[in-house]
């Protein structure tokens, strides 16, 4: 009979730990939270804010966690000691004191560890702790709060009747970053300019270099795929004039070698995965959403191939240091460095955790291949290969910068070639080589032609979702845990959609966050959200009291917000409020031919291009069609014309069936006048035996895929 029951998160887990632990061990899951704040009181928010203090009232979380309580119950009173092993953060931590409370356990053993290995888990078991109350006090704090937030503020959002169902504290702020990139682009003007450059007939291209001012390198992005990457231009010429005349210059000027610069730089390997550069890489190089990220990472954690995938930590355990720098002996010896890099921390991390890496760095990949599905291995392979990439020697890599004259004006060309691949081998986010032929100072040079291109200056891009993940990162909004979700529910809320890749606000989006930034300003900033992370912060460490800073918070900033938001919301009602549908719609970058306002996207399957454009700011009769003939959105055409085109005319031809006259049909297709052959009878519309009468106009006549040519009668 077993004496001792270890309660996990996941039941995802509880296999494995069985089978670590041996049959003294009774293995249950709590299937997350069990407890929740309970839906009564003012506003139902479970809980009364009084000064200095609040008061929770905590029930079961619906039937299921009435179910897993009662469960949990009856498995305490089978053993003789508890162990809680929720997850190592604020959140298991939380779960765990629930669990606690719910359980009436009072003497608990509190385990952590950041892989399901037998080594790691037994090692955990030994060392159990108290529950870090500290952590707790966060957790509640942070429940407390964004439930006062949410149901506070989301009522003043219904009273706007267009469809809007919640702002949360950290998801207002996430929509706020996506709304402004929208209103830049919608306010971008572009303007034009020349890209201006020589080729010479010694093998290379140089760009017209009018500044010695250094160009800032681009630092190697997560984010980033590496078909996104910038490709060399001039200094921008702003008039066909002056790039004219550049080119003039270029040809009436002999060339020659002003000067020639070389450097090997060393590229640092990059730090493990933490949860943000996890998601940010699997979704610029698996295409992956962040939330589907960690529900991959959850089953590798899960199956005991990766440590805890929520955590801000770079650090890396001595053994699998060591166990890397073996691998590295052993498979590529050049690689292993004489000091691994040290990287900087990341700002605001709680350190709960080691990085990202796989528990055994000498599992077969042929044998995972088999064991995983192929979003599970493609997964694991990115985790491995950049655990594996911070333990090796940096890349080197030769630069060369050449610059050229002709007359007064100055060229320049840069080549780069890696000399030693070092990390990345296995993480490569290095350009590809440009190499440059080798010359000397002052060497004449042969000019094979002098030209401009003309370009366009592009609005700020839109953000991906591994982008939109690093903003928040960055700017502090939400912890490691959230930013998929987050995401999550501005997308289920349909405020954003997902289009070719990149997040675009719905018209409902950009509303919500209009109202927002007028009747609670405060709580869309990013720094107003990191300060209230920092708050969070401090709680966990235990420098300040939960409580007290809540009900501080609440009296001093966020009643007073609410009692002006009040008074701001009349100025965003309409009388006529545009439906729900309406609001969700997507703008495109079409504008208007009447009032010059982005048109509306309108889903239909009738239409090629499965979406139809209209004026949703009161414009009578304003939709346009894509046609393919012209390449550009066109308005309907007119139905007298209509009617005219579609009126068929009798023909000499039979019918092949019932011997009736066939008449001819013209029809609108993708912009063009087609014409075909149908039979003269109105029931033949419905007849099963005329379904294939139809003869299509070719270059030697009329001809059926049924019936073949036609001939007169």
């Amino acid at each position: 009979m077993p004496t001792k029951l270890l309660i996990v998160e996941s039941p995802g887990k509880v296999k494995k730990l069985s089978q670590i632990l041996g049959s003294d061990w009774l293995v249950k899951a709590s299937m997350g939270h069990v407890r929740e704040l309970a839906s009564d009181g003012i506003d139902s928010l479970g809980f009364e804010l009084e000064p200095g203090k609040v008061k929770c009232r905590f029930v079961p979380r619906g039937t299921r966690g009435k179910e897993t309580i009662a469960q949990l119950k009856s498995a305490v009173q089978k053993v003789n000691t508890v162990y809680l092993a929720t997850d190592d953060d604020r959140e298991g931590e939380t779960i765990a004191w629930h669990l606690q409370q719910a359980l009436h356990l009072k003497q608990p053993q509190r385990v952590v560890y950041s892989e399901i290995t037998a080594p790691a888990v037994k090692r955990a078991i030994a060392h159990p702790r108290p529950l870090n109350q500290n952590l707790v006090d966060a957790g509640l704090c942070r429940t407390v709060l964004d439930k006062l937030v949410g149901y506070k503020g989301s009522p003043l959002l219904w009273k706007l009747q267009n469809g809007a169902k919640s702002m949360g504290r950290v998801q207002s702020a996430t929509l706020h970053i996506l709304c402004d990139r929208e209103r830049q682009i919608e306010a971008f003007v572009p303007q034009d300019y020349w890209n201006v450059f020589v080729e010479y007939a010694e093998g290379f291209r140089a760009f017209y270099h009018g500044s010695d001012t250094p160009e800032a390198e681009a630092t190697p992005d997560d984010a980033t795929p590496a078909n996104e990457r910038s490709t060399p231009e001039s200094t921008r010429v702003l008039s066909q004039a002056e790039a004219d005349r550049l080119v003039q210059q270029a040809q009436a000027y002999p060339h020659h070698i002003l000067s020639i610069e070389g450097k090997i730089v060393n590229r640092t390997p990059p730090p493990p995965f933490v949860t943000s550069s996890l998601q940010q890489a699997a979704g610029s190089r698996l295409k992956f959403s962040p939330e589907k990220t960690m529900q991959v990472a959850q089953s590798l954690y899960e199956a005991g191939h990766i440590t805890y995938m929520r955590t801000d930590s770079i650090e890396l355990s001595p053994e699998y240091c060591q166990a890397a720098r073996q691998w590295l002996t052993d498979h590529d010896p050049d690689n292993v460095p004489k000091k691994v890099t040290s990287h900087r921390k990341v700002k605001g991390s709680q350190e709960a955790h080691e990085a990202i890496r796989p528990t055994d760095i000498n599992r077969a990949s042929a044998q995972l291949k088999l064991e995983l599905s192929s979003d599970e291995f493609a997964l694991y392979v990115l985790i491995w290969k950049r655990a594996i990439s911070s333990q090796c020697q940096p890349a080197r890599v030769r630069q060369t910068r050449i610059l050229t004259r002709s007359g007064n004006i100055s060229w320049q060309a840069k080549g780069q070639v890696i000399e030693f691949a070092g990390y990345s081998k296995y993480w490569n986010n290095l350009s590809a080589d440009v190499e440059l032929p080798l010359l000397q100072a002052n060497q004449a040079l042969t000019l094979a032609q002098a030209a401009h291109e003309q370009k366009q200056t592009q609005p700020p891009p839109r953000y991906s979702e591994p982008k939109l993940v690093q903003v928040m990162e960055r700017q502090g909004i939400g912890r490691p845990s959230t930013y998929a979700p987050t995401i999550l529910t501005l997308k289920e809320r349909a405020y954003v959609d997902v289009v070719k890749g990149v997040l675009q606000p719905t018209t409902l989006g950009l509303d919500v966050d209009r109202f927002l930034a007028d009747a609670l300003p405060d709580l869309l900033q990013s720094a107003f959200t990191a300060e209230m992370e920092r708050s969070l912060d401090h709680i966990a460490a235990g420098q300040q009291n939960w409580q007290k800073y809540l009900t501080a918070w609440n009296e001093t900033y966020f009643e007073p917000a609410l009692l002006k938001a009040e008074r701001i919301l009349p100025q965003h009602l309409t009388n006529s409020p545009i439906p729900r549908s309406t609001k969700q719609l997507q703008l495109s970058r079409t504008r208007c031919p009447s009032c010059e306002k982005p048109l509306a996207k309108v889903p239909s399957s009738k239409v090629k291009k499965k979406y139809f454009l209209k004026c949703v700011e009161g414009c009578e009769n304003v939709v346009l069609f894509w046609s393919e003939r012209s390449k550009r959105w066109e308005a309907p055409q007119a139905k007298s014309d209509r009617s005219e085109l579609a009126k068929p005319q009798l023909t000499d031809f039979s019918c092949p069936v019932c011997r009736k006259a066939l008449e001819r049909y013209d029809y609108q297709k993708e912009g063009q006048t087609k014409t075909l052959l149908r039979c003269s009878n109105p029931k033949a519309r419905t007849d099963p035996k005329h379904k294939d009468v139809v003869y299509f106009q070719t270059e030697k006549g009329w001809w059926s895929p049924k019936f073949g040519e036609l001939k007169p009668t």
